[in-house]
């Protein structure tokens, strides 16, 4: 029998986060082992639950949610939006520019498939969320990443994003507050990446997902509200800040210079009209999160459960000889660097497929994330205090043991002498 075969647009669709690694960890759990996993920022399983108010708010309008919503969603949902682009100082936004999906996810495939032909490129981060990279590659065109720098508390490089630039490249994805370093962006930077987008006719997609998500007092600036007149797409949803990622509840909003883009945004609107819509229960829930109580605020302050979390992970992995680690001002992880002296990896998959074996611990290499190198790795901090000592602690003790078996103990020393690579930034 002739084999069948799967489109070749998958050959560049990477998404490492949901990978081999997570389904060696699947067949381990069938065996009867116990996983802690460090892969994913599903909040639920760690305890965090969405607010009352929200679930509540869904169950009363349930015997309404069995139909068909507009193609855009519910009114009071996309009013709610609205209002909440207009208080981040978003101008020119109005009911019409509003599109909710299945999270956020369903509308950035939905905006790079109506944006990208054969060919054309769009400028990722790296490292980036995947889902980007991904997106681009399955509408028919060329993900090209442009480096965000470690050494500056992974802000992205402009120098970097201009040189990347060619006549085929449509579109801009920034990430802020960025998954998966945990960086915030500073205004200065965001203006920036503006100005290019404004020199090359480049339409933005800001990605705000963890937008409430801060740490330190710090705050978010709306990337939408620094122009009125540069096409930006700005996504976010009721995931992360409301705990609510199986309600698949997310929105995109179309803001600057829509004029000039009609064609485009006519393509969003075929594309939202063959969905005939999202699904309705979840929109339900977003006018009463956006409106209500901001709870997310108990658990980033001071003394909240996340920003202890944040603090603890941070402490244990750094302590790690040879491992190095900004600190996430933003979001729900970090991407520590092993210092490739003691830990000179040949492939990173293989490597933490190893630690999963050898401590039942599940993490995500660098490289799933289109990071250019071996030695990085994310670390969702959700689990509870004791599951992260637990968890860091048993990860200590394999790089230990790795390092005696591959010679490098050696090098401890001199690693301990230099400082860490985002040590001015922690």
């Amino acid at each position: 029998m002739k084999p069948i075969l799967k489109s070749s647009k998958l050959a560049n669709v990477l998404y490492d986060v949901r990978g081999p690694i997570v389904e060696a960890a699947r067949q381990m759990e069938d065996e009867g082992q116990k996983i802690i996993k460090l892969n994913i920022g599903n909040l639920l399983p760690f305890g965090f639950e969405p607010p009352e108010e929200i679930v509540q708010d869904m169950a009363r309008n349930l015997h309404e949610s069995a139909g068909y919503s507009d193609s855009k969603g519910i009114f009071s949902a996309r009013k709610a939006v609205m209002h909440y682009s207009q208080q981040q100082g978003v101008q020119g936004v109005t009911l019409d520019d509003i599109y909710l999906g299945n999270g956020a996810s369903d509308l950035i495939v939905m905006a790079t498939t109506a944006l990208l032909n054969d060919g054309d490129e769009l400028l990722v981060p790296a490292p980036d969320y995947p889902l980007w990279t991904a997106s681009a590659s399955l509408a028919g065109g060329r993900p090209v990443h442009y480096l965000c720098e470690e050494s500056r508390g992974w802000a992205p490089s402009l120098e970097d994003i201009r040189a990347k630039i060619t006549p085929r490249t449509r579109g801009i994805v920034v990430i802020n507050p960025n998954n998966p370093t945990g960086a915030l962006y500073p205004d200065d930077l965001l203006r920036g990446i503006v100005q290019i987008a404004r020199e090359h006719a480049l339409v933005i997609f800001a990605d705000e997902v963890y937008d409430k998500v801060l740490y330190d007092g710090l705050r978010h600036t709306a990337l939408a509200s620094l122009s009125t007149d540069v096409l930006t797409l700005t996504f976010n949803s009721l995931s992360k800040a409301y705990r609510s990622c199986g309600f698949r509840a997310g929105w995109m909003v179309v803001s600057g210079d829509k004029r000039a883009a009609r064609d485009y945004i006519e393509g969003l609107n075929m594309l939202a009209n063959i969905k005939l819509g999202s699904n309705v229960p979840g929109q339900h829930a977003i006018q009463t999160a956006l409106g209500g109580y901001q709870s997310i605020v108990d658990l980033v302050r001071d003394g909240g459960r996340l920003r202890r979390q944040r603090d603890l992970a941070h402490a244990l992995i750094t302590a790690i000889p040879g491992v190095s680690c900004f600190k996430p001002q933003a979001a729900l992880y970090m991407f520590p660097r092993l210092d490739p002296r003691l830990y000179p990896i040949a492939d990173d998959r293989e490597f933490f497929l190893e630690v999963l074996r050898a401590t039942r611990v599940m993490l995500v290499q660098g490289s799933g994330f289109n990071y250019p190198d071996n030695q990085h790795f994310r670390i969702v901090f959700l689990p509870h205090e004791e599951d992260l000592r637990e968890a860091i602690g048993r990860l200590a003790e394999f790089l230990a043991d790795w390092r005696a078996r591959h010679g490098a103990a050696a090098a401890v020393a001199d690693s301990a002498a230099a400082p860490p690579v985002a040590a001015a930034h922690a």
